[in-house]
């Protein structure tokens, strides 16, 4: 073992005289360990929170969805067709969207009506019941009511319950000569879905093609065509290829690009609360610094002793580089034990609770991603060496002759 670490070592097992040094230094252990943990546990969930809204969204929306500008197109039975050909497509599902109001005996609300094939809208969108998904291709009792899938808070303040009966009013009717009348068509609950996010189970409301294409009098016509891909980061480059491969009038929009602004915030608050929990191990590192400074003056005479016997510069400053670097290791290594272990318990126990219609998640997820352990404990290590540089150099500059006349 080099000298300088055997001193170094000597150095922070402290004497009795000198227990007010030590307690500075558990001080600083314990700041650079709670500074660590707290990172760990912040971006732990923020990412858990990300990666967990991100599955909850491509429960309901596609990967990617294939659009025509003007509107409405006739043609969908071969774009579906040509799209599902392509590397990298799971499968492809044509669908109508539009605006509605649904009315029930109990009351009434806006919803987000969108008119899907039950042949094939389960392949691309995975958080409906299949049987619920196909009894919206048949009637639900003799008088040949056809069928309704809607989200379960959406069902909740209508007040309606499975094989209720609730209108569904479309602004898109006919012209009378009393003026514009609205279509509304009575429909039968066949289910409800929960994707776990307030925004869609309180606003989304699901029918057969064929039923939205009679109630917005659209023909034979889609709004566009839903996408599955394999490789949810790869939806950009492959809806580039189904552009270019369709064509003008045809394009496309991926799910990044629909939530941009939702991950665009979530990204920038990750990174403001990682700067911001820096701090806590940029307190501690001052704690380093100051119980290296005090040591530097108790150590003062053994200092001289040291470079009258010949010890350099060099070997007195890595004798407090490495007494700094012990202190932001103990402090590192335990802060990213204790973080790891809160995770887990968060994990596994959920036991932190949120209201879901402020939150969109009822619960606190934790998706714990090693880059980013990585990443807090070498940033913890690189401010505790930091913090050991002026002390160290103090050290290292003191005058012998003058430390051994006044120590």
């Amino acid at each position: 073992m080099p000298f300088e670490y055997f001193i170094g070592t000597r150095y922070l097992r402290a004497k009795q005289k000198q227990a007010f040094i030590s307690l500075i230094t558990l001080l600083a252990i314990a700041g650079v360990t709670v500074g660590v943990m707290a990172l760990i546990v912040v971006i732990g969930v923020m990412a858990g929170f990300e990666a967990d809204l991100k599955s909850r969204i491509l429960g309901v929306e596609s990967h990617l969805i294939v659009l025509r500008t003007g509107g409405a197109f006739t043609d969908y039975s071969q774009v579906t067709q040509s799209v599902e050909q392509l590397d990298g497509v799971t499968a492809a599902s044509p669908f109508v969207t539009s605006q509605v109001m649904l009315r029930s005996a109990t009351g009434v609300s806006g919803a987000m009506l969108r008119g899907i094939d039950p042949d094939t809208a389960g392949d691309v969108v995975r958080a409906f019941d299949p049987a619920d998904l196909m009894s919206t291709a048949g009637t639900a009792d003799q008088d040949r009511t056809p069928r309704i899938i809607m989200g379960r808070e959406l069902a909740r303040s209508l007040g309606i319950v499975d094989g209720g009966s609730v209108y569904v009013i479309s602004p898109r009717g006919m012209v009378a000569p009393v003026g514009h009348i609205p279509t509304m068509k009575r429909f039968r609950l066949a289910g409800v879905f929960a994707s776990g996010m307030y925004e869609y189970d309180g606003a989304y409301a699901y029918i057969s093609l064929e039923e939205a294409q009679k109630m917005l009098h659209l023909g034979d016509a889609v709004t566009g065509v839903e996408v599955r891909v394999d490789d949810i980061y790869d939806a950009d480059r492959i809806g580039k290829a189904v552009g270019g491969m369709l064509g003008p009038p045809y394009w496309t929009r991926d799910w990044m690009g629909m939530n941009k602004n939702l991950f665009s915030a979530l990204k920038l608050e990750k990174t403001v609360m990682f700067i911001i929990l820096v701090l806590i191990v940029l307190v501690a590192a001052f704690n380093i610094a100051s119980t290296l400074i005090m040591m530097v003056m108790e150590k003062t005479r053994d200092i001289a002793i040291l470079k009258a016997m010949g010890a350099t510069e060099r070997s007195i400053r890595k004798i407090f580089v490495f007494n700094g670097l012990i202190i932001g290791l103990v402090g590192t290594t335990m802060g990213v034990s204790l973080g790891l272990l809160l995770c887990y318990l968060l994990d596994k126990y959920k036991f932190v609770e949120l209201p879901g219609d402020v939150y969109y998640i009822t619960t606190l997820p934790v998706h714990l991603q090693m880059p980013d352990v990585a990443v807090i404990a070498l940033a913890a290590m690189v401010i505790c060496f930091l913090a050991t540089l002026y002390p160290s150099q103090q050290a290292a500059r003191l005058d012998p002759v003058e430390a051994i006349r006044y120590g």
